[in-house]
């Protein structure tokens, strides 16, 4: 049987219907980062299954000078960031080993090293050792050895890049790096952010799910395109017809991913976008979302600059739309799954591979 001809104007997607509607402007910002109060709780959830391997960005390369020291808090764990004299950023775990200071606040950069703002013990970013103790003619031998957590840092496309493994192994493959975001001919990111409550294989599981959009999105039909499979990366080239005020163009939206953390998709057709989707999870059930806009100057300044802003409200609207399912969705490890709905169980079983067993 077809679906009912709505004509309530209740029946718009709950999602936009019951919370979106009404946020406009600071409302809406202010509501993409506040605490979802009332969820269930990880374990209801289905969420403790701990978090994928991967590079994650963390901070955007502009926002820690040389000398500085920041606190940082993902994957369940509180990290300090620092920029050294020799301009490198160093990531370690962020309690000093002597008597529990959390290096991130007060913290100082000496040289290359990282400071301790309580007894000035002096940590070196990729031993993992404490190399200095002002005050003291001795270094006790339990530090002089790796004694707490570094991570693997890298700078790319902008962006600050740490490599999140439970068990600590090396990086199984790169980030990659991407032309645009580091072309002049291309505006500054135009950033947008969020704080999903959710699950971040959850999120991934949205970009196959075929039937949502309808939906949630009020689309007619959104064509699933040709996938593809890598080793550690996926991706999907979505070929379509779209309208302009100049008429009818061929577009094309190409989404790519590397690994769980990095995300880009490009669009083209109506005005060149691309889209960098730094995702970071900070708890089990929480994940920090930042959406990187860039175009070309010559597009988004010129005469269809109106039209390349609305391209970037339209994919902030949908990703709002999704928020309001991810912040309470529960992970349905043996979900049912139903004609129509898109490969999700051939995505889970790639998706597996960022899971250590």
């Amino acid at each position: 049987m077809a679906d009912p001809v709505a004509t309530d104007a209740r029946t718009a997607p709950v999602a936009v219907w019951q919370i979106l509607e009404k946020l406009k402007g600071k409302d809406l910002t202010d509501w993409r980062t506040a605490p979802v109060p009332g969820r269930a709780s990880v374990a209801e959830r289905n969420l403790d299954i701990g978090f994928p391997l991967g590079w994650y960005p963390i901070d955007l390369s502009a926002n820690l000078a040389v000398g500085e020291v920041k606190p940082l808090r993902y994957f369940s764990q509180d990290l300090a960031m620092w920029r050294g004299e020799d301009g490198k950023v160093r990531v370690l775990d962020a309690y000093c080993k002597h008597l529990g200071a959390h290096m991130g606040h007060g913290g100082k950069v000496h040289g290359n090293l990282l400071e301790c703002p309580f007894h000035a013990w002096r940590y070196d970013g990729e031993e993992g050792t404490v190399k200095e103790i002002p005050y003291s003619k001795s270094i006790p031998p339990q530090v002089k050895r790796k004694c707490t957590r570094t991570w693997h840092v890298t700078e790319a496309n902008r962006w600050i890049w740490v490599w999140y493994h439970p068990e600590e192994a090396a990086p199984l493959f790169d980030v990659v790096h991407l032309p645009e975001a580091t072309d002049p001919e291309w505006t500054d990111y135009d950033i947008y952010e969020w704080n999903v409550y959710g699950s971040i294989q959850n999120m991934a599981e949205n970009g196959v799910d075929v039937a949502h959009f309808k939906y949630i999105h009020g689309t007619a039909n959104v064509p699933l395109g040709d996938l593809r499979w890598g080793e550690w990366g996926r991706g999907a080239d979505v070929k379509a017809k779209m309208g302009t005020p100049w008429g009818e163009v061929d577009g094309q939206i190409s989404y790519d991913t590397m690994g769980p953390g990095q995300s880009w998709t490009r669009f083209t057709g109506i005005s060149e976008t691309l889209l960098v989707a730094c995702i970071t999870p900070v708890e089990l059930d929480h994940v920090h979302v930042r959406f990187c806009f860039t175009q070309p100057r010559a597009q988004a300044e010129g005469e269809r600059a109106g039209v390349a802003r609305a391209i970037i409200r339209d994919i902030c609207k949908q990703f709002d739309q999704d928020k309001v399912i991810w912040d309470r969705q529960k992970f349905e490890p043996n979900a049912l799954i139903c004609e129509g709905d898109g490969p999700i169980a051939q995505f889970r079983k790639y998706y597996s591979r960022y899971y250590v067993k």
